[in-house]
């Protein structure tokens, strides 16, 4: 079974938006459209990359491309339960202690994110790394 691989937000902003790690998401994609991993976001991932990339190129373009890129990730569902324990951690940015519980939760392996800060999040449960580190492994 391919490792459950959680992507944050900057990961595919930098792959829709062609910006400055542009190359090693498109691996990350094209490692998702192999069956090598398992891409996972949250609704809310879903929602910070439809508003830039709609900002960027337009509503009709960026749900062509969002809906192709929906086919090789999985949105995953974020409770309440989660919510009320992601607010209540000791992780002080709400949104990266969101996505942090949403995708231990659905037991993700990894989570993959370019944010320094984010990156002291990682437990033996789950692995916050940078992109780069994850395909070097």
């Amino acid at each position: 079974m391919p490792p459950r691989v959680f992507l944050d937000a900057n990961v595919l902003l930098d792959f829709l938006l062609k910006r400055k790690n542009y190359i090693i998401s498109r691996q990350l994609i094209a490692m998702a459209q192999a069956g090598t991993i398992r891409a996972l976001i949250s609704p809310a991932v879903l929602h910070i990359i439809a508003y830039w990339v709609t900002k960027e190129h337009g509503a009709k373009l960026s749900k062509k491309v969002i809906l192709a890129l929906l086919d090789e990730i999985l949105v995953v569902d974020a409770t309440h339960e989660i919510a009320v324990q992601a607010v209540q951690s000791a992780n002080s940015d709400i949104e990266d202690a969101l996505q942090y519980f949403t995708a231990l939760h659905h037991k993700a392996d990894y989570l993959l994110t370019w944010d320094k800060h984010f990156l002291k999040y990682s437990t033996p449960t789950l692995r916050v790394i940078s992109p780069d580190d994850f395909i070097g492994l």
